[in-house]
């Protein structure tokens, strides 16, 4: 028989109730006379457990638990972009005008505004047939971006009643679907969708395009296609935050989805400030016209930062599925396994490597596998790219996270303690790090930049490998031995760790770069290596070479070529040709 829904024991987020009860498997419920929010997660014949995302301090046993009747959900509307919500999808703004600079338990707060109204374009009429995800209205959410309203995946079904285009609010009504049924759906500018389940598309894509950053270490040697997943794993202090700070504001997608998740509040007020001040490159608008916010630092409640992936995935792929390109930029999913660590210790299952539960993997996978250029419903095309963060105490790749996320992202950034220290940024390791998507890119790079860039890439990365073999014997033997071409190899290894893959996020000309100018940079070291590895083949020495100033001047191009003035890239070319002629004509 079942009985009342009564809180039996609580410990920390985990509440459980004796008993059957009439709850079911992921239902969304509420917890305690504070109705706070939680999710059933475990259903025994004498025993119900609910993880709940709000603090439980003060909840006591025999306080009820009253189910919604449906799984965790995010509320789809305009009003989304622009905004900065928590981990289940509460507006902060609004929350700290309820409660301060604390958040309240039990608050709730409508997740879009409910009284503003929108320019609504109704794009239907009466007796159209509509199918799951086809737009039926738009309205410009911000400048940059127009929403466009779509049918819920779950629905199909004609057009019964329509209204005219005009202002509206998220909860009127725009139109009547009647369903094959006979059901009648009001048709509002907003709908649900639980945060646990992929949204559904037509047709997985290829991924034949790159994310373009800006950043010439992940364009030219590492890139990620859109539709791709990445990981960032690094120690403290390598830069992860701010690596995805400068793709979250410099990389082509439409729509930026930032996922504060676990981590200091200090940091999650620096991207909240510095978002706000920086004016998109391609629109000269504000870049929070693009973008949505998660924040839930590591003092909110433990539970609501494992729910604050998925509502973050979610909320990229309605976009994604209004045939945008949205990249997601989870920070950090380390925080987020640690949250599952603690869930998971408090239900006394049995742990796996280091203390972590046996299905870490699997939600890795369910995470990152949501990724993907997509054929859309509405017949479109979009795509989610995610870029995870993976913080691995003492930089120590070989633990449980970062191991069970290269398993399921094909390209990964390896931050490097020593390059962080030596104030290198962005501090990305040439040699751990790798890219799978290369050679499905390498058609686009043909394509769009220059036939020969990929060829050049290749070249570079060959440069950076027998350079940190060389380096090998320096330490045992030092540089001294080497023969005058093993020494030009590790000048102009140089040149391209300092004066290419280094980049400096606060100098105008470098924070940006075009794919151009990265291939033109290439094209210029590499011609100045070509060049003087015919005359050391003619017997002259290195230091002769070096003592031109060419390799000085091929490190500090970055700054000296303004991003408008390319050419100047190729008065490089020719002042290296004119330098060294007397030495090829001399042979020394």
């Amino acid at each position: 028989m079942v009985g009342e829904n009564i809180i039996y024991g609580i410990n920390g987020p985990v509440v459980t109730i004796k008993g059957r009860t009439s709850l079911s498997m992921m239902e969304m419920v509420y917890v305690g006379s504070s109705r706070l929010v939680g999710e059933v997660i475990g259903i025994e014949a004498e025993k119900t457990t609910v993880q709940v995302y709000e603090d439980t301090v003060g909840l006591r046993p025999g306080e009820p638990v009253v189910g919604s009747g449906s799984q965790l959900c995010v509320t789809l509307g305009p009003g989304i972009l622009s905004n900065i919500f928590d981990g289940i999808e509460r507006p902060l703004p609004k929350l700290e005008e309820k409660t301060g600079a604390f958040i309240g338990k039990g608050i709730n707060v409508p997740v879009l505004d409910e009284e503003k109204l929108w320019d609504v374009e109704v794009l239907v009429k009466v007796g159209d047939e509509l199918s799951g995800g086809e737009i039926y209205a738009e309205t410009q959410e911000t400048a940059l971006i127009k929403h466009k309203i779509m049918l819920s995946p779950l629905l199909s079904g004609k057009i019964v009643s329509v209204k005219q285009s005009g202002s509206y609010k998220v909860n009127d009504e725009i139109a009547t679907l009647e369903d094959k049924k006979g059901r009648l759906h009001s048709l509002t500018l907003c709908q649900k969708w639980p945060i646990r389940i992929p949204r559904p598309v037509s047709k997985r894509l290829p991924m034949a395009k790159p994310l373009v950053t800006g950043q010439r270490i992940v364009d030219t040697l590492f890139p990620v296609a859109k539709g791709g997943a990445a990981a960032i794993p690094g120690g403290f202090g390598t830069g992860k935050t701010m690596t995805q700070h400068q793709l979250a504001k410099w990389c082509d997608a439409d729509i930026i989805v930032y996922v504060g998740c676990g981590e200091r509040g200090n940091e999650m007020t620096q991207a909240l400030t510095e978002f706000s001040e920086l004016i998109d490159p391609k629109s000269q608008r504000p870049l929070t016209d693009r973008t949505v916010l998660i924040a839930n630092t590591s003092n909110m409640p433990v539970a609501a930062r494992e729910a604050s992936i998925y509502t973050g995935i979610t909320l990229a792929e309605y976009y994604r599925d209004m045939g945008y390109h949205t990249a997601i930029m989870a920070d950090s999913t380390s925080r987020w396994a640690e949250a599952l660590r603690e869930i998971s210790g408090r239900l006394e299952e049995m742990p796996a490597d280091e203390g972590f539960p046996a299905y870490l993997p699997s939600r890795l996978s369910e995470f990152y596998e949501r990724a993907g250029y997509m054929n859309v419903l509405s017949g479109a095309e979009g795509s989610v790219t995610i870029i995870g963060a993976v913080s691995p105490q003492g930089s120590d790749f070989s633990e449980p996270v970062t191991q069970n996320t290269k398993r399921f992202t094909r390209c990964f950034w390896a931050l490097d303690k020593a390059l962080a220290y030596a104030r290198h940024y962005p501090a990305i390791n040439w040699n751990n790090s790798y890219s799978e998507y290369v050679k499905g890119l390498e058609a686009w790079y043909h394509d769009n930049v220059h036939a020969d860039f990929i060829r050049y890439r290749e070249e570079i990365c060959s440069i950076l490998f027998e350079e940190s073999s060389l380096m090998e014997i320096v330490k045992l033997i030092g540089a001294d031995v080497l023969p005058d071409d093993q020494k030009l190899t590790i000048e102009i290894a140089r040149v391209i760790r300092v004066g290419f893959l280094q980049q400096n996020a606060f100098h105008k000309e470098d924070t940006y770069v075009s794919l151009e100018k990265q291939f033109k940079m290439m094209k210029a070291i590499l011609h100045l290596y070509h060049k003087c590895q015919k005359i050391v083949s003619l017997q002259v020495p290195v230091s002769k070479i070096i003592s031109t100033g060419l390799f000085d001047k091929a490190v500090k191009i970055k700054y000296d070529v303004p991003n408008d003035k390319l050419e100047l890239l190729d008065s490089f070319v020719e002042e290296t040709d004119s330098v060294l002629s007397s030495y090829l004509r001399k042979g020394g």
